[in-house]
């Protein structure tokens, strides 16, 4: 049976609810294992037959620790099959929901020496009464130039889960 690991960089959660859909697919088929970038850093990379990274966006970039793990761990990374989505709120836009048009894909594919072999972006979720005051007010104010969801008492999921669902079946293949 093959084996696949999903790591993994979320702010708020949303990323790892995409994890653990995406491993609920894939579990049919194969085992799976979720780990934060954290965890990850203690297991051996070379022991699954595939990898899946997904990463948030806040303010504009995904954390270092995506870079670094990258550095860290590019040859593996290069010679397993893997996979990468990032997770960000601009992808709610139909023009900006695709590797090819987001611009933090466009980034990340600049910026990372590894090239993946399937890449996806997935649109996140604002929830304004969980975040601090400041990323409460800054997020708004985001939202507010990119023509999005300000009401402050709001919870605003934008995920297409049929998206997901697409890419963890083409990741069981």
């Amino acid at each position: 049976m093959n084996s696949t690991l999903i790591i993994y960089s979320t702010t708020d959660g949303q990323t790892l609810d995409i994890c653990k859909r995406i491993a609920k697919i894939i579990n049919t088929k194969s085992i799976s294992k979720i780990a934060s970038f954290e965890d990850a850093e203690t297991l051996n990379l070379s022991n699954y037959k595939k990898i899946i990274i997904g990463a948030s966006i806040r303010y504009g970039k995904h954390k270092p620790e995506l870079y670094s793990f990258i550095r860290e761990n590019l040859d593996t990374l290069n010679k397993i099959d893997s996979a990468f989505f990032s997770v960000n709120v601009v992808a709610r836009k139909s023009e900006k929901n695709t590797p090819e048009t987001n611009p933090y894909m466009k980034k990340f594919i600049k910026l990372s020496p590894w090239k993946p072999k399937d890449l996806a972006v997935f649109a996140g979720k604002i929830d304004y009464q969980s975040y601090k005051f400041i990323d409460r007010h800054m997020i708004r104010l985001i939202m507010w130039i990119g023509k999005g969801p300000t009401n402050l008492n709001g919870s605003y999921e934008f995920t297409n889960w049929q998206s997901v669902d697409a890419f963890a079946h083409k990741m069981n293949i």
